[in-house]
């Protein structure tokens, strides 16, 4: 042969996904079972509303388009605002500097400067506790004497 796999591959994944979609094609002109107690509910309901939505009843918009200058303007003033946000993002020292000991221990020490409420010590002491007594509880039980 004088083809290539590749195109005889594409030409019978087309003829498939041609044979699938024709294969759907009586799912879109559904019909009503006729022995069914509701069919005739079913269908008066369908004819009712085959012809639903349409443009008209859509309610129209009252305000006016807006104009081409005016539109650009505010993309123009999207356009500068995100280069500003831009120039700041790129001003930000993102990685730290230095030795990440100090810098934990300088995060430790401005978190120590601010006094904590009693209610809040309470809360991490019953959270401490808890922590303690799940993992008490999460301990594997001692083995089992196979003797």
């Amino acid at each position: 042969m004088n083809a290539s796999r590749r195109k005889i591959a594409a030409v019978l994944s087309a003829v498939a996904a041609s044979g699938g979609l024709v294969a759907c094609a009586g799912a879109f002109d559904p019909s009503t079972d006729a022995g069914s107690p509701i069919a005739p509910r079913v269908q008066a309901l369908v004819d009712a509303n085959r012809a639903y939505p349409g443009w008209a009843g859509f309610p129209r918009s009252t305000e006016p388009l807006a104009e081409p200058a005016r539109i650009m303007a505010q993309v123009n003033t999207l356009g500068v605002n995100g280069q500003a946000l831009a120039a700041d993002v790129s001003r930000i020292d993102w990685q730290t500097t230095g030795d990440p000991a100090e810098f934990v221990a300088a995060v430790q020490a401005r978190v120590d400067e601010v006094p904590v409420a009693p209610v809040t010590a309470d809360t991490l002491a019953e959270i401490e506790d808890f922590v303690r007594r799940s993992r008490e509880r999460g301990q594997a039980p001692p083995p089992v004497d196979r003797r």
